[in-house]
């Protein structure tokens, strides 16, 4: 720490490292150059790089795809560029080298969480259909998919992680319990949210909101979070940690529901 006209600085821990390796870093550029990670990444507390794989092809037309072999449909991300582009990163901090596929394992709140922990992620956008499997052997540690669809390319949930990640780091999103109130993050949906007008359209804001009663406007929100969660994903109950006044409030909407 340094003493500077009487105030005591701490010093800022390594911003976090997003190594991203694409064939469209524009896209990806322009996505982390705005908003929360924009401001994240002037502030210092994240950094995001991007290798655009088609640097490492060997031949004038840049080629990083080619027919696959056996036959079939679309072409295949060749292994050479890919993993070229992977051995030029920087070797520390060390990082697990990522590859977005719809084969991979559902990405969720609890792994943003754990990898939040980490220093550096390197996130590989597959793209075609898909990448020459012994670069998956070689480089690969680990794969993730936003869900049970198929997306153009990796770059989307490359960017999905990397928001998701980046709003748990301390400082990105300006105060803690922003983070700590989103959906998921206790296993439950969020609560519904309102702001001015007190009314619009003939709908009112729930009189708890306005109470100025904080103990009342807990409940609510509890409540509605649960009973959100209830209707639309009640999947995620039986592995949500409640209390006995969770309980009693599902009981009450229970009783409360047509």
């Amino acid at each position: 720490m340094t003493a500077r006209a009487g105030v005591i600085d701490k010093q800022m821990p390594p911003a976090m490292i997003f190594d991203i390796l694409t064939l469209l870093p524009e896209a990806c550029q322009a996505y982390a150059q705005a908003s929360i990670l924009g401001r994240a990444q002037k502030a210092g507390l994240i950094q995001v790089r991007l290798t655009n794989v088609r640097d490492f092809a060997h031949d004038r037309h840049r080629t990083v795809d080619d027919a696959p072999y056996g036959g079939g449909n679309g072409m295949v991300m060749m292994p050479g560029p890919l993993v070229e582009a992977i051995e030029s990163l920087p070797p520390e901090p060390a990082a697990p080298v990522i590859l977005l596929s719809p084969q991979g394992q559902v990405f969720d709140q609890a792994t943003a969480r754990e990898l939040a922990a980490l220093p550096r992620l390197i996130l590989v956008c597959g793209r075609y259909e898909g990448i020459d499997e012994r670069a998956r052997l070689l480089k690969v540690d680990r794969e993730l998919s936003l869900g049970d669809f198929v997306l153009s390319g990796g770059e989307l949930a490359a960017l999905a992680v990397v928001d998701a990640v980046s709003r748990l780091l301390p400082g990105v999103l300006g105060g803690e319990q922003s983070a700590e109130a989103d959906s998921f993050m206790d296993g439950l949906l969020e609560h519904p949210h309102y702001t001015r007008p007190p009314e619009f359209r003939g709908l009112a804001i729930p009189e708890a909101l306005l109470s100025g009663n904080h103990a009342a406007i807990r409940r609510w929100r509890r409540k509605e979070s649960l009973r959100r969660t209830l209707r639309r994903r009640p999947d995620l109950l039986s592995r949500a940690q409640l209390d006995e006044e969770d309980r009693r409030l599902l009981d009450e909407i229970a009783a409360e529901e047509p």
